[in-house]
Parts: C-alpha cells; sequence; structure tokens
C-alpha cells in the first residue's frame, strides 16, 4: 500500500513532463510540414514531394509563358 505514495506523484511527473514535451514541439514547429520529409528518401535529389506547395507556383509559371 506504501508504493501508491511513490508511483502516483512519479506517474504526475512523467504526464507533466510528456504534456511539456508536446507543447515544445508543437511551439517549435516539429509538426508544420508532416509530407516533405517523408518523401525525401523516396525521390531523387532534383524531384519535388507531390503536395509541395512551390510545385504548384512552378506548374502556374509555365503555363503563362
Amino acid at each position: 500500500m506504501s508504493i501508491i505514495y511513490v508511483m502516483i506523484p512519479l506517474a504526475l511527473v512523467l504526464v507533466v513532463l510528456a504534456v511539456g514535451v508536446l507543447i515544445w514541439a508543437i511551439r517549435s514547429g516539429q509538426f508544420d510540414e508532416l509530407e516533405s520529409h517523408g518523401w525525401t528518401p523516396v525521390l531523387d535529389d532534383d524531384e519535388r514531394p507531390p503536395g509541395d506547395p512551390d510545385e504548384a507556383d512552378e506548374q502556374n509559371k509555365d503555363k503563362t509563358r
């Protein structure tokens, strides 16, 4: 029964730590762009990932020429 006096504060500290790390990751921009980083090992260096916002701009420039 006395182990509860150790486990409950330890669990609370771990929860607070996990929430702090999550808030830090969100504020530092870790979740801003999820798609292109997953495509980097798959694509060649001269290609851009699908759905890249710069890709649409380049296609629009080509159509206006």
